[in-house]
């Protein structure tokens, strides 16, 4: 069990931000008032694993090589307590770059093991799996799941290994917009926050519609469903209060356990109860399973997009490389959960597949005929919505109160006290425009085939493979460069990329590979339009038949 130890227990979770006065200028200067290039990156990520793979082979020969290499290093150093404080209102930093450093390494705590516990904490819930199968019959379901599974690996490889080549202690990672901006500039980091920003709070909107949903079940339909949903509101709010949730993270984890849970009651429902006919909102007939359905694209990109929740991890992966202690463990980390990931996803939407197959419900559990069992079974999803929920917000508000309100409307930081009544206030602000999107479009469905389509599908299928392209074009183009003079970071270039010279030197290697890349990059966006314009014909189409749930109605989807 030594494997699953949580990261909070060995000093900081990585999904939870760290404290705001913790955090060094996520872009310093340098010495000379010019900002860190691409070739000062490179050099401080060389040292920095030269330091790692010196500790790492002390750590072998103490520990002993395998019980490293099964269960990660664990490492009992807490973050330290004495770290500069700024709560007095934004005073210049006095902490010297030594001293940072020594900071930033102690805020290196997780072992690979528990990275593998919290990657699956924060992907698992295959709720929508069944459904996906049924939009697109056994062949096609399998296929892309094992394909989907195959790219995030690649996409997740291509991220570890930018990570460790870009990643120091004098100039850390912290997240997915500090890669962007150490290849691409500030205009792609403004990219990555916006759509990480959008995915975030669809997300909270999305699991207010599931909990509304599950909510409007346990109490059979006698309460309005917009009125279900704004209890979820009123709750976020109020536990979003929790301006930091290192302490409770904890509870966080808790989440795993209440989704298998769930995922083994509804498994054991379908397969001795009937379906859900009415939630599925077809009239009762025998059960139907097919092995490809052919239906019109809409229906099948709709269900495709539920799978890519199924891998939507890697908007965090850089947040959980840059809190362990030993990052070129990742690979191990995310190849043992994705695997478990694919296999757990596979085996729940095919098993329920099989026993209710048209229909099925979108949110498996929901699908539950008996209604002793489908309130169970809600009140335990509900909890770990809530949980989830929470996080999410939690680090939404912060992205967009760090990013848009800090660094372009001059808002106060979070660590003074008129930033911490400002936030209180994002706070309530952002869960009501979650709430709106939940109870303005109740359509779980295509909500989130449209939020996997404009945001997940990006962060794990689109940016990694176009940022690599960029990455490699621009270590090639350093070749024909001088040496790299610490003293004087910006004296090795011998032209600039206003000069063909440097285009041709970046295009001159890599040839294949980088062509791979760019056309995985051109196929994704072509997938992602498409997905879009699918979701968004379905919303339309749905709000254009007769009976189906309206924009704040009472009437739930599910009945």
């Amino acid at each position: 069990m030594a494997a699953l130890k949580l990261a909070a227990i060995e000093g900081h979770d990585p999904r939870v931000p760290i404290p705001d006065k913790d955090l060094h200028p996520d872009h310093p200067v340098l010495a000379d008032g010019t900002k860190p290039n691409f070739e000062t990156y490179l050099y401080y990520a060389k040292q920095q694993r030269e330091k790692e793979a010196a500790e790492s082979k002390s750590d072998d020969m103490e520990r002993g090589f395998w019980a490293n290499l099964l269960w990660g290093k664990t490492n009992e150093k807490l973050v330290p307590t004495n770290l500069p404080d700024d709560k007095k209102g934004g005073a210049a930093r006095s902490d010297s770059d030594a001293e940072y450093r020594a900071a930033s390494s102690a805020l290196r705590t997780a072992s690979w093991g528990s990275v593998v516990y919290l990657i699956t904490t924060d992907i698992l819930g295959p709720y929508t799996t069944p459904w996906a199968f049924s939009q697109v019959g056994y062949g096609p379901g399998v296929a892309c799941f094992i394909a989907f599974a195959i790219m995030a690996a690649y996409s997740g490889l291509l991220l570890w290994y930018m990570f460790m080549k870009l990643d120091s202690d004098k100039h850390p990672l912290r997240s997915f917009g500090d890669l962007a901006y150490r290849i691409y500039g500030g205009w792609f980091r403004h990219v990555c926050n916006i759509l990480q920003s959008l995915q975030l709070i669809f997300n909270v909107g999305l699991i207010i519609l599931s909990n509304g949903q599950g909510l409007s079940q346990m109490a059979k339909f006698k309460l309005c469903f917009s009125v279900c949903n704004i209890v979820w509101m009123l709750s976020g709010m109020i536990l979003g209060q929790i301006r930091t949730l290192q302490k409770f993270s904890w509870i966080a984890n808790l989440a795993i356990w209440l989704n298998v849970i769930t995922i083994i009651m509804t498994m054991g429902a379908v397969a001795n109860t009937p379906p859900n006919y009415e939630g599925a909102g077809l009239p009762p007939g025998p059960v139907q399973t097919m092995a490809i359905n052919n239906q019109p694209f809409e229906g099948q990109l709709n269900g495709i997009m539920q799978m890519v929740f199924s891998y939507g991890g890697a908007m965090i992966f850089i947040e959980f490389m840059a809190e362990m202690r030993r990052p070129m463990d990742f690979w191990k980390a995310m190849a043992v959960a994705q695997l478990f990931i694919t296999v757990v996803y596979l085996f729940f939407g095919l098993f329920v597949y099989s026993y209710q197959g048209q229909f099925v419900v979108n949110i498996a559990n929901q699908g539950i005929s008996l209604y002793s069992l489908q309130t169970a079974s809600n009140a335990i999803s509900l909890t770990a919505g809530l949980i989830a929920a929470a996080l999410y917000g939690n680090i939404g508000v912060k992205v967009i109160y760090n990013n848009i309100l800090v660094e372009l409307c001059r808002a106060p930081p979070l660590t003074v006290k008129s930033g911490k009544y400002l936030f209180a206030v994002s706070i309530v602000v952002y869960w009501a425009l979650a709430y709106v999107i939940g109870s303005a479009v109740p359509q779980f469905t295509n909500i989130s085939a449209l939020v996997a389509a404009v945001c997940i599908f990006q962060f794990s299928y689109t940016f990694p493979p176009f940022m690599f392209l960029g990455f490699v074009m621009q270590k090639t183009a350093l070749q024909g460069d001088k040496p790299y003079d610490v003293n004087n970071p910006h004296s090795s270039r011998v032209d600039t990329w206003k000069d063909w010279s440097r285009w041709r030197r970046a295009l001159s290697k890599h040839i294949v590979f980088n062509l791979w890349n760019f056309i995985i990059t051109l196929a994704c966006v072509a997938t992602a339009v498409l997905a879009a314009y699918s979701a968004i014909k379905s919303i339309v189409t749905i709000f254009h038949t007769a009976g189906s749930p309206t924009s704040f109605g009472c009437k739930s989807p599910v009945q």
